[in-house]
């Protein structure tokens, strides 16, 4: 286990959906189980999706959205466990196909290789949900052992169960 301050170390991968706001639901509740968090987060959920400088003030740390240079430190220690929340579409679809175009994906990619214990909380639209390329991504993604909460379409009156991330790293 890596440590930071005897604590684990949780990477949150953040995607562009709505929801996603509320992911200091979900880094307080990592932080209260007793988890370092360094937030990555998709190029498009930069652009207002989140409040980042609240991520930041809460995590202690700049949120990654971009590659670094060699010559540059890793501003994170490598990952105990890896939450994406909310995951897109988008991103499942290329991280299954191993299209690591983005820091946050190619992020998911390494994980994967590493055997990192992931847990993933999508938040796909019922169409997208339905799509035989989405269909597929999950059972590639599932059978490299990523784990999966319940689906979220964005229901009106539906709540996002964050903490549903830490309860699937438990298993």
């Amino acid at each position: 286990m890596t440590e930071q301050a005897g604590k684990p170390f949780l990477y949150v991968v953040v995607c562009a959906a709505g929801i996603a706001a509320g992911v200091g639901e979900l880094i307080t509740a990592a932080q209260e189980e007793g988890w370092e968090v360094g937030v990555i987060a998709t190029p498009v959920a930069m652009n207002g999706f989140f409040d980042t400088a609240a991520v930041e003030a809460r995590t202690g740390r700049p949120i990654r959205s971009a590659w670094r240079t060699p010559a540059e430190p890793r501003p994170f220690p490598p990952p105990d466990a890896v939450v994406v929340a909310p995951a897109t579409f988008n991103t499942v679809n290329k991280w299954a196909a191993g299209l690591g175009d983005t820091l946050a994906v190619g992020t998911l990619c390494e994980a994967s290789g590493l055997g990192v214990p992931i847990a993933v909380l999508p938040c796909v639209a019922d169409a997208l949900a339905a799509h035989p390329a989405y269909q597929d991504s999950l059972i590639r993604l599932r059978g490299m052992g990523v784990r999966f909460g319940p689906p979220f379409a964005g229901e009106p009156g539906a709540e996002f169960a964050w903490e549903q991330a830490l309860d699937l790293l438990r298993r």
